[in-house]
Order: structure tokens, then sequence, then C-alpha cells
């Protein structure tokens, strides 16, 4: 009887359980048994396993196998597993030494030729291996550079199961280079990315190839709507803009991304982690360092925005747009119970999924943008444009947006039509987005400094009581909001809200704590009622 044990790592959404692969022969009727939940994907491995084993040189065992998959009441799927079940039926049957492969944690696809093919989700795969205390891990060679983001980790990158076994008996390592005769690209790299993973959820790509990235100064005129772009990554607060069709919005949102600060080391590792489980991590970009942006169509289903599918969920627009931005065009023509599911990742930062294969919890810490027209017709705030919408219908089309929605909205701006003068420059070109980010970047920084030692990075995440007890604006820069709550105008939820905003606007004039003046720019960004400051330079000093 011959028995063998190595490692392999099952993801449940974006974390990983160490999974220890076990085999083990006895004589009898040859026949391989693999118990332990698996799923039809992992099921099987069987047929693959035994002919890569067979393929690759070595003898495949003529007894009764049985390969347990520990702990049997995790679900476990995907075909990640091959690799560690091909290398203990070996240690098994003796063909590797057992012991060499017990402190090994393996995760690759194999083809019925040997090969091993690169699989979705490395890097989180890593992570969990790592905080188990493994050191060692084997990965497909087209996922080495992702493995190795994770420190203290040794990465073995493989092409092929014969590849494995010289290295685990110490023999001479084959040549398994790709084949590049005719200049063609790797195809082994075809399963690091799902066909149409990014598309369907509207992603974008961080690197935009020879092609510059969009730019704030390609915007004509549209300052107050500008400013308020630039409060939002200052800050992460959430913006809606409404305006006529036409208007900027769309240009306006997508050149949100290239004015936020580059993504920390740790919120690549979150965002890049997320990306390789979706499978639309590009290859040859192991690191996601700019923040992402997802912008789904407004027909998209409710398990597509948040996650879910059938078996365990996957992850949906909500977790594609971690520590970037979401937005969400046309928001009035997405489903009411889609925008309603919105309510809680806003307030959280993260998704918890319950189905009946189990639960799952994503992250989801974004930054929302909503785009609206007035009206069907989007013609209902221009004069003389023919709007036929009736009252009615205008109060229908607007109150698709909920109000706890929308109650969880800083910003509400509304993008004026452009002019003439703005489209043949007249007045010059805005601000570049290089221009308006570093002024981000110094907002986000002093937030930094203030909150050093505390949970939270910017003033979005601030809870509202630590506002009004730790931090306080300057004396009576309250009075106003306050007389707004009293009135129904504010909501409690508003009035922090407000005082968020408020400190981002402080941070971007470089002043030490809120005055009346930066409430008042942060309660006409709330409420679009003027409060006799210009909000294109409201913080100006």
């Amino acid at each position: 009887m011959g028995f063998a044990r190595t490692c392999s790592v099952a993801l449940v959404g974006v974390e990983g359980v160490v999974v220890e692969v076990q085999a083990d022969l006895e004589p009898g009727v040859a026949a391989f048994t693999l118990v332990g939940l698996p799923d039809k994907t992992l099921v099987e491995s069987r047929d693959r396993v035994r002919a890569a084993v067979v393929n690759s040189g070595a003898e495949w065992p003529q007894k009764k196998l049985t390969v347990g998959l520990s702990p049997a009441s995790v679900p476990k799927s995907g075909s990640g597993f091959d690799l560690a079940v091909a290398a203990a039926v070996l240690g098994a049957a003796e063909r590797v030494d057992p012991a060499v492969i017990a402190d090994l944690l393996l995760i690759g696809e194999l083809g019925l030729d040997g090969r091993v093919r690169p699989v979705r989700g490395i890097l989180p795969a890593v992570l969990a291996a790592a905080e188990a205390g493994y050191r060692q891990v084997v990965v497909p060679q087209q996922c080495a550079a992702e493995a190795a983001l994770v420190p203290e980790v040794s990465v073995l990158g493989v092409r092929s199961l014969r590849q494995l076994i010289a290295v685990l008996t110490d023999g001479e390592v084959p040549d398994e280079g790709p084949p590049d005769a005719f200049g063609r690209p790797d195809p082994m790299t075809a399963g690091l990315v799902v066909p149409g993973a990014g598309l369907g959820a509207g992603l974008a790509s961080t690197g935009y190839g020879a092609c510059a990235p969009p730019d704030l100064a390609d915007v004509a005129g549209q300052r107050g709507a500008r400013r308020a772009l630039e409060v939002a990554a200052a800050g992460g607060h959430h913006l809606f803009l409404t305006g006529p069709p036409g208007a900027g919005k769309t240009m306006l949102a997508e050149r949100l991304p290239g004015i936020m600060p580059p993504l920390t080391r740790q919120d690549s590792l979150e965002v890049t982690a997320v990306h390789s489980v979706a499978g639309i991590l590009p290859p040859g970009e192991p690191l996601v360092t700019a923040a992402p942006y997802c912008a789904p169509h407004h027909s998209a289903t409710m398990q597509s925005l948040v996650g879910g599918g059938n078996g365990l969920p996957r992850p949906g627009a909500v977790s594609l747009a971690h520590r970037g931005v979401l937005f969400l065009d046309e928001a009035p023509e997405f489903s009411g119970r889609v925008l309603d599911a919105l309510r809680q990742p806003l307030e959280s930062g993260q998704v918890v999924i319950a189905r009946a294969a189990g639960v799952m919890r994503l992250p989801a810490r974004f930054l929302m943008v909503l785009a609206a027209n007035p009206c069907p017709c989007g013609r209902h705030t221009l004069q003389g444009a023919g709007c036929e919408c009736s009252a009615a219908v205008v109060r229908r089309y607007q109150g698709r947006l909920s109000g706890p929605l929308l109650d969880r909205v800083d910003l509400r701006v509304e993008v004026e039509p452009v002019t003439h003068s703005d489209l043949v420059g007249e007045g010059g070109r805005g601000e570049s987005s290089g221009a308006v980010a570093q002024r981000v970047a110094g907002a986000r920084a002093r937030a930094a400094d203030r909150l050093a030692d505390t949970p939270w990075r910017i003033n979005a995440e601030v809870p509202g009581h630590e506002l009004r007890t730790r931090w306080l604006p300057a004396p009576g820069a309250l009075a106003q909001a306050e007389r707004d709550l009293e009135r129904g105008l504010l909501t409690a939820r508003g009035l922090d809200r407000v005082l968020r905003v408020a400190w981002t606007v402080s941070d971007l004039a470089a002043k030490d704590r809120p005055d009346a003046r930066d409430v008042a720019v942060a309660l006409e960004l709330r409420t679009g009622i003027s409060r006799g400051v210009p909000l294109a330079r409201g913080y100006a000093s």
C-alpha cells in the first residue's frame, strides 16, 4: 500500500482555503475514486490526470486508487487541483519521494499531453497559502509573476508535468518553451482571461497601449462639474450628474480614474485578486496599479452587478470596481431592485452573498458615479428645446432613483449644456488631469496624516460620530447645515456626509479644518441649492 499527500487551494470568492490532497494505493481492481465534495469540473480531473501522467513518461499505477480532498466539507471547484492530484498519485506510486511533496502547494490545470495550463485566482490562492505557513508553491509558468507578488514565498513556475517530475527527482529539466516558429503567441495563456468577462461588466483596461488616457482638459466648459469631480476624487465621495444629452456627463466620468492617486500596494493586491478570480487580469500585467473603471450597461442583472451566478457566486461589477470607479450611465433605466441592491455595499464596502452552495464575502469599496437625463427625452431643462414630457412623466422618471440610494450620494451636480464658446476654445483649455491629480494627491495626503492612527484613510470612510466629536470644524461652521436639518432639507446621514465633503474641501484648500465657507460649498454640492459661494472656485483661498 502506498500513501502520499500534498496541498492545493480551494477558492471561495476571493478567499482561499488550503486543501490537503491525499492519494492512497491499495491492492485490488484498478480504479480511480475522487472524494471530498468535488464539482463536475474537478471530477473530470481523473481523466486529465491519468492521461497527463502516462503522456509524461510515467507509469500509471494499476491498483485501487483513492484521492481525497480534505477538508471534505468545503466545496471544491475548478481545474486547479490537477497538478496537486498528479503529484500525490506519483508520490503514492513512489515515482517521486512523498516527503518532498508533503510541504509543497501546487496549483495548475493539466492538459492530456502533460502541459500545465494557467488557472484563475492564482494571487488569492498563494496569499492563502502564505497565511497558512507554506513557503514553496508550484504554479503554471504563465502565472509565476502573479504568484511572485506575495512576499516570502518561493515560486516555481512549470510548463509541463515532465518538468515538475524532473525537479522533484533532481533530474534533467526538459525544455518546454512556447512554440514561436511562426511568431504566434503562447496558446497556453488563453486560460488566464475568460473571454468576454471584462466586456460583460463594462470594464475598461487600466492600460491604454499606444493611446493616451482620457484627459480632463478635453472636457469643454463645465467648471462646476470639474470641481465636483475633483472633490469626489479627493475624498472618495459618490457623485450624481444630471443634465441634457451631450453635455459631457460620460466624458467626465471616464476621466475620473485619471485624477485619482495610484493604488497603494495593499489596494493593488486586493484589486488584482478580484480581477484574477474574475478572469479579467490581462496576461503580462500581474499587478493592477491604477484605479479600475467599470461601466455596466443599464440592462445588467442584479447578479452581474453585485455578484452571483450558479453554485458559488462570482464577483460582480461592484467588486470589479473595488478601489476604483463604478459608473452607472442612464441610471434611471436600471432596474429598481438592482439599484437598491447597491445600498448595502455603499455603506459597508463589501458584498455578502448567501446561496445554497455557501456564503461569500467580496470587497466592494468603490466610488459610484450616477448619470441621468432630466426626463425621458432629455430636453426638460433646456429653454425652447421642445420637451413634450408631462410633469407626471418627469416625476415618474426622476423617481426611479429611490430616496435611500440618493441619500448615500454626497455630490449632486447639474451639468449645463456646452456653449459655442466652450467648444471653439475661446475660454482656453481647462486644466489637465495631471494638474488636478496633484491637488487630489495633496488633499489625500493631508487626510491620511490626520487619519494615520485610525482604520480609515479617506474622508468618505470616516463615521459621522467621529467627525462630530473627534475632528471638530471651526466654531459656527455647521450653523447653516443644522438649520437645513431642522427644516427637513437634510437627514442625519446627509448632515454627516456634508461634514465629510466639507473636510475634503478644506483639505483641497490646505486648511487645518473646515470653516463656514467650506460647509456652504458642501451644502451646495449636496442639495443643489445656491449658498452664495461660486461652486467653480468654492474652495479657493
